[in-house]
């Protein structure tokens, strides 16, 4: 029972030291963004020297359209994770469920895409996109984007965990394989269907690659793009004030993740029983 107890208290003392070393950054920039800009880089840190400055956070919203930032971000947001969503259960359904001549190639195929880099098929999407004439448009970040190698096969993993009786169940009493996808695999697939969309969201919501290459005008920018402005012409703008406006777009991923951390630990779950 003791080294049982001295065994969980060294574990225990490891991940707290690990998750304290992941919180300092996010508790400084946190912290910063309520200080005078002229105390931020004073070594050995002052916390709240010269006292809190809420006023940085609305600088955020004078200094640059803010809010229309988070707008677009959303905007592309939302519409890339239904887009991926929709595609990607259609597809793992497929592998996972359907017999077709050529399913394991065209599965080994998908996921060989998934080796491939963004930075190597940037420029042949970029021409796509310019023979479209969709650069400087949010359909450029979103059309490249629905679909994707591993969201189908992280779908494909989690409905091969369903079982087959249910839905031979749905065979007897006339269901055709669209009803049986929407009655059985989406509502049972939903553990995972929802980790791919926290997955996304986290990934979209702070994509600056691909909004760097494709959008042009202020009024197109996402929220990365945005967070850039806020530093100002030759890094002149408050480090403070940038760090208010981080410590804002960060907002939303927390929230979601909180909002779905039940999903999220029981797919993980269900994805440790089936091995």
């Amino acid at each position: 029972m003791y080294q049982r107890w001295l065994f969980h208290a060294c574990i225990l003392t490891f991940l707290t030291a690990v998750s304290v070393l992941i919180l300092v950054p996010f508790i400084w920039m946190f912290v910063i963004s309520l200080h005078v800009p002229s105390y931020s880089f004073v070594l050995p840190p002052q916390w709240f020297k010269g006292g809190i400055r809420w006023e940085n956070y609305f600088d955020v919203f004078k200094n640059v359209p803010f809010a229309l930032y988070m707008l677009n971000s959303m905007k592309v947001t939302v519409i890339i994770i239904a887009g991926q969503i929709f595609t990607s259960s259609l597809a793992a359904y497929a592998f996972a469920r359907l017999y077709f001549h050529g399913k394991h190639i065209l599965f080994t195929l998908l996921l060989s895409a998934m080796m491939i880099p963004l930075f190597v098929t940037i420029i042949p999407t970029f021409v796509f996109i310019r023979m479209l004439q969709l650069t400087d448009t949010h359909a450029s970040l979103i059309i490249p984007a629905m679909i994707t190698p591993f969201g189908v096969f992280l779908l494909r993993q989690f409905f091969l965990t369903i079982p087959r009786e249910l839905e031979d169940a749905a065979k007897i009493d006339g269901a055709t394989p669209w009803q049986i996808f929407w009655i059985v695999f989406v509502p049972l697939g939903k553990p995972g269907i929802i980790v791919l969309a926290l997955i996304n969201f986290n990934a979209h919501w702070n994509e600056f690659f691909r909004p760097l290459i494709f959008l042009n005008s202020w009024e197109q920018f996402t929220l990365p793009l945005g967070i850039v402005t806020l530093r100002g012409f030759m890094d002149t703008g408050s480090i403070s004030v940038v760090l208010a406006g981080i410590s804002l777009a960060i907002l939303p991923v927390v929230t979601l993740f909180i909002l779905a951390q039940r999903h999220l630990f029981e797919s993980l779950v269900i994805t440790g029983v089936k091995g």
